[in-house]
């Protein structure tokens, strides 16, 4: 493969990598949003009622707005900050993991709690499976473009001279320290 079909295939697997996060991201912030706007609908589903449960409810939308606040910069470019895109894996590798525990420790008899915690798992376990399949395909298309002198953007790395060659010359009216 030449280094400038690489290099549009790597950005193909970096945009679809956005479509995946985008996804994800959008539905956690509309469900946020929803538990923030009207928590009254929702309290049901967690066995709570009243101003106390309304409040639960918020709490757990507010919890979900900082639990997707390392999404805008994995979203910018998946691959150059995939540090965060790792972090937002982990995050929802521990939101499957702390739901499936939660549904699996209920005691009989919760049929809303029990009905909320699996449509968690299944949201937050169908998240987790597409983002984790398009931070795998951008680390094998990254492999594929390797090419010496390209980055996975496709810009030449600037070349910097071996410490045994001099400088070169400094442009003219520019004095040197």
């Amino acid at each position: 493969m030449s280094s400038r079909a690489a290099v549009r295939h790597f950005a193909l697997w970096v945009w679809l990598a956005r479509l995946a996060l985008a996804v994800v991201f959008a539905l956690n912030v509309s469900c946020a949003l929803a538990f923030i706007v009207r928590p009254w609908l929702y309290a049901p589903g967690f066995e709570v009622s009243g101003v106390p449960g309304e409040t639960l409810v918020r709490g757990i939308g507010i919890l979900f707005l900082m639990w997707n606040a390392t999404y805008p910069l994995a979203l910018a470019h998946p691959w150059r900050y995939r540090w965060p895109f790792a972090i937002v894996l982990v995050q929802q590798a521990i939101g499957v993991l702390g739901e499936s525990w939660m549904l699996w420790v209920l005691p009989p008899g919760h049929a809303a709690l029990e009905a909320t915690g699996r449509r968690f798992v299944a949201f937050d376990g169908a998240g987790l499976a597409l983002m984790l399949a398009a931070y795998a395909a951008l680390a094998w298309a990254e492999r594929r473009s390797r090419h010496p002198g390209l980055t996975p953007v496709g810009r030449r790395q600037p070349r910097t001279p071996p410490a045994d060659e001099p400088a070169p010359p400094a442009p003219a009216g520019v004095e040197r320290a």
